[in-house]
């Protein structure tokens, strides 16, 4: 069968370095930097003290007061951003075929900040169980694409994606399979989460996993440098809408960009370091690249996942080095 062609026509994002899509990549392009001090919880015990947060989201613009008290912080910000989407793409006033929309929606932990406050306050009670009846439907991590589609009513493929860091990226990439293996017109995708709690920074700080530099949060995050201590935990959430190329025409669309392929690949090594070789890295740019029909003349920007983590092993240093330079791709 013929492939359908899949564009962007809508974004949205709730980030640390602003509140909209516009204010993220100002900030972006001017090098701000959005770690700071936490503000969300007493971090006075705590070994890393700064984080990204998501700064001044007013879920009062979103929900009614008793409506927001459903949601998880990771729920209201991924409806925040799918927002900002849905009115850029024009889906409000041209409203697409409910069955033909659909929501995949990516978030590697859900609703953390919900879990953490009813098992505390479980702990401190006299066994009683005693729980919010909100408690499983705001933690469970495919809540946020639920409440997505009950808020315009798409009826098409509902899911979240869970593979960590990973999960937004298969989000867009599940997202555009369905679109263009025709099961789906239009989805919103992307991702949210919201762990900057005391169980994501004291759970990632047992790791050793977080920067402990709070003397200068903001030069913390230094993924390819030989003295980094770390990754520094963040918050926020970005939706694209992504769009049967034609469908989009028909309906005057602005149209962002395609989206020409799409490739997955596991390590399958160890438990947080990296393949020796690279073989991870190197195993999806390449089939992302099959996928495409594309070669490496044809890529101008890489975005990498720098997670920041401390140095082990020196020939990590050289496995990038040989990925990024020298391993052919074609």
């Amino acid at each position: 069968m013929e492939l359908k062609r899949v564009v962007i026509t809508g974004m949205g994002a709730q980030t640390p370095l602003g509140n909209n899509v516009a204010d993220y990549w100002q900030g972006l392009l001017s090098g701000v930097s959005g770690a700071a001090p936490i503000t969300l919880f007493d971090v006075s015990r705590f070994k890393t003290r700064f984080a990204c947060e998501v700064k001044d989201f007013d879920p009062g613009k979103y929900f009614d007061r008793k409506e927001a008290r459903k949601l998880d912080r990771f729920s209201q910000l991924a409806v925040a951003a799918c927002e900002e989407a849905v009115i850029d793409a024009g889906l409000l006033e041209n409203k697409p075929d409910p069955d033909r929309t659909g929501v995949i929606w990516g978030s590697g932990i859900g609703g953390l900040r919900t879990f953490l406050d009813e098992v505390m306050s479980y702990a401190r009670g006299d066994g009683t169980p005693r729980f919010n009846p909100f408690f499983i439907p705001k933690m469970i991590a495919d809540i946020a694409a639920g409440h997505i589609s009950m808020r315009y009513g798409y009826r098409g493929p509902n899911f979240c994606t869970v593979s960590a860091c990973a999960s937004s990226t298969n989000a867009i990439i599940d997202s555009f399979n369905y679109i263009r293996l025709g099961m789906a017109d239009i989805i919103l995708c992307g991702g949210s989460e919201a762990a900057v709690n005391e169980a994501g920074i004291g759970g990632f700080g047992a790791m050793h996993a977080l920067s402990e530099r709070n003397d200068d949060p903001a030069t913390a995050s230094r993924p390819f440098d030989l003295d980094r201590d770390g990754f520094v935990l963040g918050e926020g959430s970005g939706c694209l809408i992504l769009e049967e190329l034609e469908h989009a025409k028909a309906r005057g669309a602005k149209i962002y960009a395609e989206v020409a392929g799409g490739g997955m690949s596991a390590d399958a090594y160890h438990l947080t370091a990296t393949h020796p070789e690279g073989l991870g890295a190197y195993n999806v740019m390449r089939n992302a690249l099959k996928d495409a029909e594309m070669t490496t003349a044809d890529i101008d920007y890489i975005n990498v996942h720098g997670t920041s983590t401390p140095v082990g092993d020196p020939s990590e240093v050289k496995a990038i080095c040989k990925l990024l330079g020298r391993m052919p791709l074609d």
